[in-house]
């Protein structure tokens, strides 16, 4: 009897995520690579370690519309990256051809690059010891080295795209490419040296 096996295939029938490798052992069951043709969980996720259930294509699409956030500050949004899915994931697969052309790879190996040198080991948190604040370094979990990352990218492209002529989408390649080179002019790979940086010397 013949075994059924289920058929591969490609998200937005572009790009084969069953060759896709990631080196960095802490972040294999946070970054999730299940092929789908269509990336939209429709926010079914919200649960704990919800955001291990969807993709990781799709996570940096939500990361788009909420570009211009920093901390409990909203910035102005963009026009072109909204709450709209199809908006905010053009945006997403026009930066992966620009990354396709440029480095002849595919482009959600370079993005799961770029987030394994991105996301920060430890971080400063405040802790309260009789009445005083104290910063204490930390160590970060996987998950959140993940969005950390996929935050500090996004940040990054908007803030070289805002008012400017470079586009949102040519930014957002520019950045991914850096970042997964360890280019010490993306804006991710500063922030997490910052964020080490801090933590070294609250130890």
């Amino acid at each position: 009897m013949e075994q059924k096996t289920t058929p591969q295939f490609k998200i937005f029938d572009l790009y084969d995520l069953s060759e896709i490798e990631i080196e960095d052992p802490s972040l294999k069951n946070v970054i999730n690579l299940e092929p789908r043709l269509v990336l939209k969980s429709y926010g079914r996720n919200v649960q704990k370690f919800g955001q291990v259930k969807v993709n990781i294509v799709e996570r940096l699409m939500n990361r788009v519309a909420t570009a211009g956030h920093r901390g409990k500050k909203h910035k102005i949004m963009f026009g072109t990256s909204t709450g709209k899915y199809s908006k905010n994931m053009k945006i997403v697969l026009e930066a992966f051809k620009l990354i396709e052309d440029r480095t002849k790879k595919n482009p959600v190996q370079i993005l799961v690059k770029a987030i394994e040198n991105v996301a920060p080991r430890d971080e400063v948190t405040v802790i309260e010891y009789g009445g005083a604040r104290y910063p204490q370094a930390v160590d970060v979990s996987p998950l959140r080295r993940v969005n950390l990352a996929l935050r500090w990218i996004v940040q990054g492209a908007s803030d070289k795209a805002f008012n400017k002529k470079k586009t949102i989408l040519q930014a957002l390649a520019e950045e991914i490419i850096m970042a997964s080179e360890k280019n010490g002019e993306s804006f991710a790979i500063k922030k997490k040296k910052e964020a080490e940086a801090q933590a070294d010397s609250a130890r």
